[in-house]
């Protein structure tokens, strides 16, 4: 079952590597396993290429058998997850990607279940979170998708949509000359290196696709997002981030005009499943936490209040 799953995370993602991360294992071991499962079945089962992993005539005819059989055996996990749920009680397991407003959902959460103790997964990952909950392995996550990059949602979900479009900012260097503009344009960080998490889901391909759109090809250093702001406060990189974050020392956060980098966050669940609370109450909760982050933080407030309500996202606008 192990190697099944393996094969279909490949197919699924396109690239090894992020069904590595999917499958919380490292690069080199789910190469090494693939050799082996190769190996064992007597033929290439994925052309290998820059551009990612694509099945071979074999690995179709494989993955034609393999998909069945681990439907099955998620549905046979479900099922006696299920059982357990209805004999130990209530439990809530919700996952998100990285988000200021998780630390008050959870104290909503735990307000609103008093005998139940929210279990909570991060991951840099929309889609592993998103197949997460599909597989029955957590109860709903929050998550953002890119603009012009679009998650693979399973058709299992239920999706509750927060923000349709939520504007990304730009972390900068306090001693940046662009720190004197209100709004940052493109043009002004064409000369900067940007730092990028090329795994967070879609993140690469929507700059790619801003800059393109602006005609700058800025230098690019890959990294994750907790060392960017330690680079930005030095002075060394720009990196883009959301609205809500919170400056640091030595670090200023700016809109970027015309708001062309932007997301769409939202909650996905189950159709089938049975919660702690309804669906409906845990995005309240989430509404509520999230509405609370952003009119506390300066910037996105400021990018809120110069929009006017016309422009306020639809959960915001009564805050």
């Amino acid at each position: 079952m192990r190697h099944l799953r393996a094969l279909c995370a490949i197919a699924d993602s396109g690239s090894v590597r992020k069904a590595a991360r999917q499958l919380g294992m490292t690069q080199p071991s789910l190469t090494t396993q693939l050799h082996r499962i190769e190996k064992a079945l007597g033929g290439q089962l994925f052309f290998r290429a820059a551009t990612g992993s694509r099945p071979t005539p074999l690995g179709h005819v494989v993955l034609s058998r393999a998909r069945p059989i681990v439907a099955d055996m998620r549905a046979l996990v479900d099922e006696i997850t299920a059982v357990s749920v209805r004999e130990q009680g209530a439990r809530l397991r919700i996952g998100s990607t990285s988000s200021r407003a998780v630390a008050g959902w959870l104290r909503r959460l735990r307000a609103r279940l008093p005998g139940t103790d929210p279990a909570l997964r991060i991951d840099v990952s929309a889609n592993a979170l998103l197949q997460m909950v599909s597989s029955g392995q957590l109860d709903a996550a929050f998550v953002h998708e890119v603009e012009g990059a679009p998650l693979r949602v399973p058709p299992s979900l239920v999706q509750y949509e927060l923000i349709a479009r939520e504007p990304q900012f730009i972390a900068l260097p306090a001693t940046h000359p662009a720190t004197a503009k209100e709004v940052v344009d493109l043009a002004d960080l064409a000369g900067d290196p940007w730092m990028v998490d090329p795994t967070v889901d879609g993140e690469w391909a929507g700059l790619r696709r801003i800059w393109a759109a602006a005609g700058v090809n800025p230098r690019v250093v890959h990294g994750d997002y907790l060392t960017a702001a330690d680079l930005v406060a030095a002075g060394e990189v720009v990196t883009p981030c959301q609205p809500t974050s919170r400056p640091r020392h030595g670090m200023d956060i700016r809109p970027l005009r015309g708001d062309p980098l932007a997301v769409r966050l939202f909650m996905a669940c189950r159709s089938d499943t049975t919660l702690a609370a309804p669906p409906e109450a845990l995005f309240a909760d989430l509404t509520a936490s999230y509405t609370e982050i952003a009119w506390s933080s300066t910037a996105y407030r400021a990018w809120l209040v110069r929009k006017g309500d016309g422009k306020l996202p639809r959960r915001l606008a009564s805050a």
